[in-house]
This record gives structure tokens, sequence and C-alpha cells, in this order.
């Protein structure tokens, strides 16, 4: 299984072949929106009230989860941040301060 820094490598790696590896961090936050909202979109066709168009292509979930995490995994990479130490960081909180914060099933 590849370590999430492996992925921000390989995405690393093949945007170097462009003129401008990277959008501006402005621009790649706004990607990031549009493809949230495209995530919700599909997400609201398949259980929410909006109901899809017949004309409309089928909503692809896990293609706009996917699209999320690289142009999050480009922002990282922008910015120098290692996304398995930040993962890791969220999950020690989520283990610790968090821990008591909502109920549990019973045992």
């Amino acid at each position: 299984m590849a370590a999430l820094a492996d992925y921000q490598q390989e995405i690393d790696d093949f945007v170097q072949g462009y003129e401008k590896p990277y959008w501006s961090i402005w621009s790649q936050f706004a990607r990031l929106v549009e493809e949230v909202g495209e995530l919700g979109r599909a997400l609201n066709h398949e259980h929410g009230d909006k109901i899809k168009k017949a004309s409309e292509e089928p909503d692809d979930i896990e293609g706009e989860m996917g699209d999320i995490l690289f142009d999050l995994m480009c922002m990282a990479n922008t910015k120098g941040i290692d996304l398995d130490h930040a993962i890791a960081k969220v999950i020690h909180k989520a283990k610790t301060r968090d821990k008591d914060r909502f109920p549990k099933k019973a045992v």
C-alpha cells in the first residue's frame, strides 16, 4: 500500500513536465472547492432531494473523491506539507482530544 507521500511525489513528478507545474494557491483552492461541489452534487443525486435529469451522465462519486485528493495533494505539494504527517496528527487528535466527544456503541 502506498503512503500519501508516494502519491504526492508521483503527482509532483507528473506536473513538473508542465511549464507551470502548479497553479497559484488561490486557483488551486478554487479548483478544490469546485471538486467538492461536484461531489456534493453527486451525493445529492444519489441520496438527496435533487433528482437527476434523464439526460445527465451517471455520477462518479469515487472519481470525484479522487479529484479532491489530487487537488489537495497539489496544494500540499505547493505548501510543502507532508500529508502523511497531517493525517497522523488528525487521527491522534480524534483518538485523544475527541475520544469521548460522541456516543459509542454499547458493548
